[in-house]
C-alpha cells in the first residue's frame, strides 16, 4: 500500500477537518435557504479564491483544446452528480447521516476498481474496506427507522457516493496534460454554471437575501470547500491509489457526525463510537507503511 508523503499529510489533515466541520455547516445554510441556490453562489464566489490560489502558486490555467472532453466527463461524475444529490440530502437528512451515506464512496470505489479498472485489492485493502462498510452500519444503526421515512434523501446520497466513487477511479487514470490544481478549477467553472441554471430553473421563485446564518455558511463552503477543499481532493485522488485516497479520508463522516452532535445536538450513540476505532482501522489498512523484506 502506499504511504503518504509529509505534504500529502499535511493536505489530508486540513482537508479532513474543513470536510468534516463543513456537513454541519451545510444543514445550516440549507435549512431556511433553497439548497441549490446556496450551492451555487457557494461556487461563485469561491472561484475567485481558487483562482487567486493558481496565480499565487504560478499554475497554469490552460487545458489542452483536445482533452476538454475528457474534462467534462472528469466534471461529470466527480462534481455535477455530487453536488446536486448531496446538497439535496443535506436538507432531508441529518447532517451526520447524511455525510456517513456520502462516505459510503470508499466502498464503492473498491468495488468497482475490481470489476472494472482491474484493480486488484490486496488483503490489507479488504480489511479497510470492510472496516469502513461495518463502520457505516453502525452509524446508520439507529437511523434506520428515519431512513426508513425518507428513501428519497437515501437514494439521492447514494447515487451521490457512486458517482463520485466512479469519478475518483477516472480522476487517478486521467490522461489530462495539465496540474491538478487547474483541473479543479475548470471542474468546478463547469460545475458552477450547472448549479446556477438549476438554482434559477427550479428555486428562483424563492430567492432571497440569505440571512446571516446562510451567509457564513455560503461564506464557509465558498472559501473553504470550494477555494481549498476540491483543489486538496484532486492532488490526493490524482497522487494516491484510488483504493489509499478514498479510505484516507474516512474520518471525515466521523467528524461530520460529531461536529453535527455537538453543534445541532444530534444524537450520538454506542455505534458512533464503536465506528470510530473502525474508521481508524480503515485508514491505516491502506497508509501504515508495509514492511519491507529484510535483505540478507
Amino acid at each position: 500500500m502506499h504511504a503518504l508523503s509529509r505534504q500529502q499529510l499535511a493536505v489530508l489533515v486540513v482537508l479532513t477537518l474543513v470536510w468534516g466541520v463543513n456537513w454541519p455547516v451545510m444543514k445550516l445554510g440549507v435549512t431556511a435557504y433553497p439548497p441549490l441556490t446556496f450551492r451555487a453562489l457557494s461556487m461563485w464566489l469561491g472561484l475567485p479564491v481558487l483562482a487567486l490560489g493558481l496565480v499565487l502558486l504560478k499554475v497554469p490555467f490552460r487545458i489542452p483544446r483536445a482533452q476538454w472532453r475528457e474534462l467534462f466527463w472528469l466534471a461529470t461524475t466527480n462534481m455535477f452528480v455530487w453536488h446536486v444529490c448531496i446538497i439535496l440530502a443535506v436538507r432531508t437528512l441529518t447532517s451526520g447521516r447524511a455525510a456517513i451515506l456520502g462516505y459510503t464512496m470508499p466502498i464503492f470505489s473498491a468495488v468497482l476498481g475490481a470489476l472494472f479498472f482491474a484493480t486488484p485489492l490486496g488483503r490489507r485493502a479488504w480489511i479497510g474496506v470492510s472496516a469502513a462498510a461495518l463502520g457505516v452500519l453502525l452509524l446508520l444503526w439507529h437511523e434506520l427507522t428515519h431512513l426508513a421515512g425518507r428513501p428519497f434523501g437515501v437514494l439521492l446520497a447514494l447515487v451521490a457516493a457512486a458517482f463520485w466513487a466512479w469519478g475518483t477511479q477516472m480522476l487517478r487514470r486521467s490522461t489530462i496534460a495539465a496540474p491538478a490544481l487547474a483541473i479543479s478549477f475548470w471542474m468546478t467553472v463547469l460545475t458552477s454554471v450547472l448549479m446556477a441554471v438549476l438554482a434559477f430553473a427550479f428555486e428562483r421563485p424563492q430567492w432571497t437575501l440569505p440571512d446571516a446564518t446562510a451567509t457564513g455558511a455560503i461564506l464557509y463552503n465558498a472559501v473553504l470547500i470550494f477555494g481549498f477543499a476540491h483543489a486538496a481532493w484532486t492532488y490526493l485522488a490524482r497522487g494516491l491509489p484510488p483504493v489509499a485516497s478514498t479510505l484516507s479520508v474516512m474520518l471525515i463522516p466521523v467528524l461530520g457526525v460529531f461536529s453535527g452532535a455537538a453543534w445541532l445536538g444530534e444524537a450520538v450513540h454506542w455505534q458512533d463510537w464503536a465506528a470510530v476505532l473502525l474508521m481508524v482501522v480503515a485508514i491505516a489498512s491502506v497508509l501504515w507503511p508495509a514492511r519491507r523484506p529484510a535483505h540478507g
